[in-house]
């Protein structure tokens, strides 16, 4: 095994994913048989000889319920016993590809939409097989067998899973197994079933990337450049050389930084925290945030590209302009940090044929070609154990697996045969990480005599997440990555005279999906601005956002459904309480609507947010109670970095470094959260992100409401205090 960290090489590995990316997806053969196991139906069921089912699932679990939702679409179609049907994450392979994605991963709330019509159908075919093997023994036609938690009968004959599962695995599977109708349907849908994954985390059985231990294991930790870009020169490494568990330091082939090997994770941080370096700093961000800020508000001035199709922006503006009232507004959203609970981490150790990653790993198509690249070895010879991930947020999906890459590299180093775990500390991942861009918006909106928007020219400059990675040409389209305008380019309010310019800012500091990706700024800016351009209307915010989204588009049909359940929810057309204030915002992002009304108060000059109701049409629930946990932690998500959160750099360092000054929410910093969601019979959309856009401007637009202010540059603690 040699490392192959050369630029070239490395660009293979990448170039390996974007192939795999546009070709990896392969339905065929989903509900074929196994013929290795007795007992893998397919690949997504397994049945033990005792009769116990496995759900394997396909995307991990980093707390957002793929435990609970793919293991109750097995249940459901097979008809097996909820109370034991257990769950395993599947293997790093194409079968699990993510059918959205073309690659096996999870992310981009697509978990239960890319697997809804699988994994019905791998429940469906596995339950048949049972069906027929317990007809054929019975000597009965399988339409008289009946099949209810794991029980098969038929008249006075009864058996279980374990009675049929070898007649059963030695059958063939049916192409096109019967689905339930959803009248049919016990689990799906039904509240309070109870979560797979609760107990394990609960009594500290469940395995995180954390807790990997393994015979003879080092562990490593790096010490990087505090500007992003900066490159290694020298180090010295003398002053750890005593300290108690430390054994090497080591430059990483790429000049990224040093890894530090040390006997336990204590000893590594503190022998990191001994080394001293030199960087060059030629290629790294040395700029202050001031100075980055006001490049993107420059840049404002004159767009570089059109994002809204057919927008004739010279038009646009003269409208605007010709308008009798306008209204006009600049915002402004710092960079973010993803912040997740677990620090980032995994361990690299030998196998007979390559190497094993354990990792909560979030996209193993990309951690497999980049492990084999930086390794120099084949796809086929690594191997992914997955685990639980304590959150992620976007962080552990990026294009070029980081910290995968630098545990792969830390183990090469010290000779490719002793298992690594590499452990970075918070303090790392503040100035070494991948953030939500910034972004400026500038908004001009022409108000008529006769009540309506006249033209909206709208203004965005920010950094491209996509442009430059192996995933550009999917999402990069005619110079316009959609990230960075989705929400307000491909807005469903009838805007007929409307603009959208874009401009790519350019810095060496590193971007990346956060939860909810562009949303998270895009529907703010729309959402606050359409606020401000119905007090200039003098019209009622729900009504003019009816009023825009009136007709027969189906996007605007079930916008109008959610944002009508809002309304009625919260009361939207009785006075608030006494001393409250509401606002509201409606927003659809991965294919889901969600609409929600903030209720703030005033204590003493402070704002407190009393209440946030959420309605919500994300399709058929699966689990009620995931979906409804899915949009109490998108809003508190959302509203917690909205409200305290930015990272802030001094000559192109990350002034923040732990959550001392990067505070995340508290409790009791929001009261009531209320969510509703709308009876469906479409197919499942996502949840873990589309409940945070629309709660920032909701709740922006609430505390204009009680205070006067409007709050266009983030975080709002600049502008007011908050109980």
């Amino acid at each position: 095994m040699t490392i192959a960290t050369s630029r070239r090489g490395f660009l293979r590995g990448t170039a390996a994913v974007a192939g795999a990316f546009a070709i990896g997806f392969t339905p065929e053969g989903v509900l074929a048989n196994s013929e290795t196991s007795p007992v893998a139906l397919n690949p997504f069921v397994r049945v033990g000889t005792d009769g116990t089912v496995t759900a394997i699932l396909k995307h991990f679990e980093m707390g957002q319920g793929t435990t609970t939702g793919l293991t109750t679409i097995i249940a459901e179609e097979m008809d097996a016993d909820w109370e034991t049907i257990l769950f395993d994450f599947a293997p790093a392979d194409e079968t699990y590809n993510n059918t959205l994605m073309g690659a096996q991963g999870t992310g981009g709330s697509t978990a239960i939409a890319n697997s809804w019509m699988q994994y019905r159908q791998a429940g469906a075919a596995a339950r048949a097989m049972f069906v027929a093997a317990a007809a054929a023994e019975w000597g009965v036609e399988p339409g008289d067998v009946q099949v209810s938690k794991g029980v098969l009968t038929s008249g006075d004959r009864r058996g279980t899973f374990a009675d049929f599962v070898a007649a059963a695995s030695a059958m063939e599977a049916p192409s096109e197994p019967r689905l339930k109708d959803p009248s049919e349907f016990t689990l799906i849908g039904q509240n309070r079933l109870s979560r797979k994954d609760s107990i394990a985390k609960t009594d500290g059985t469940a395995q995180f990337a954390m807790d990997v231990q393994l015979p003879g294991m080092v562990y490593a930790n790096v010490l990087r450049c505090p500007n992003q870009g900066g490159k290694l020169t020298s180090f010295d490494a003398s002053a750890a050389e005593g300290l108690h568990g430390y054994l090497d330091a080591k430059a990483l082939p790429d000049n990224s930084g040093v890894v530090v090997y040390a006997t336990s994770t204590w000893a590594a941080f503190q022998a990191r925290q001994a080394i001293t370096a030199e960087w060059d700093l030629t290629a790294a961000e040395t700029r202050s945030t001031d100075a980055i800020k006001a490049e993107h508000m420059t840049m404002l001035e004159t767009p570089e590209l059109e994002a809204r199709p057919g927008a004739d922006r010279t038009a646009v503006e003269a409208a605007v302009q010709a308008a009798p009232k306008k209204v006009e507004a600049d915002f402004f959203f710092p960079y973010l940090t993803h912040s997740p609970m677990e620090p980032l981490n995994c361990t690299v150790a030998p196998t007979e044929n390559g190497v094993m990653l354990y990792d909560g790993c979030q996209f193993p198509t990309i951690s497999k070609a980049v492990l084999a690249a930086v390794l120099g070895l084949e796809p086929e010879q690594v191997e992914i154990t997955t685990l639980y991930a304590g959150g992620s947020f976007g962080r552990r999906a990026n294009f070029t697996a980081d910290y995968n890459a630098e545990a792969a590299m830390a183990f090469a180093l010290y000779g490719d045969q002793t298992p690594v775990k590499l452990v970075w500390m918070r303090e790392d991942d503040f100035p070494g990480g991948q953030y939500r861009p910034m972004a400026a918006h500038r908004l001009s909106i022409g108000i008529g005599d006769d009540g309506k928007i006249t033209g909206w020219d709208h203004r965005i400059a920010t950094q491209s997440i996509f442009k430059g990675t192996a995933m550009e040409s999917f999402v990069v389209h005619n110079g316009i990555d959609h990230t960075s305008v989705e929400g307000i380019a491909d807005t469903h309010y009838d805007l007929p005279v409307m603009s959208v310019g874009l401009t790519d800012a350019q810095t060496p500091n590193k971007v990346l999906w956060w939860r909810s990706v562009g949303n998270t700024h895009t529907a703010y800016a729309m959402e606050v601005g359409l606020d401000m351009a119905a007090e200039a209307l003098g019209r009622d915010p729900v009504d003019l956002r009816l009023e825009l989204l009136s007709g027969e588009d189906t996007d605007r049909k079930r916008l109008t459904g959610v944002l009508r359940l809002v309304a009625d929810k919260s009361g939207w057309d009785t006075p608030a309480p006494e001393g409250r204030f509401r606002g509201v915002a409606v927003h659809k992002s991965f294919s889901s609507y969600v609409a929600q009304v903030a209720e703030v108060s005033l204590r003493d000059g402070a704002v407190k947010i009393e209440k946030i109701t959420c309605a919500v049409d994300c399709g058929v629930a699966i689990n009620p109670d995931v979906i409804r946990a899915q949009m109490e932690g998108g809003i508190g998500y959302g509203i917690g970095a909205a409200m305290l959160n930015e990272v802030t750099f001094t000559d192109g360092a990350a002034d923040q470094t732990n959550f001392h000054d990067y505070e995340l929410l508290r409790i009791s910093d929001i009261g009531e959260i209320e969510v509703h969601i709308v009876p469906s019979t479409e197919a499942p959309t996502g949840v873990g992100e589309p409940g945070l856009p629309p709660a920032l401007p909701a709740v922006a637009n609430a505390i204009y409401k009680a205070t006067g202010t409007r709050l266009t540059e983030l975080p709002w603690i600049k502008s007011v205090d908050f109980a």
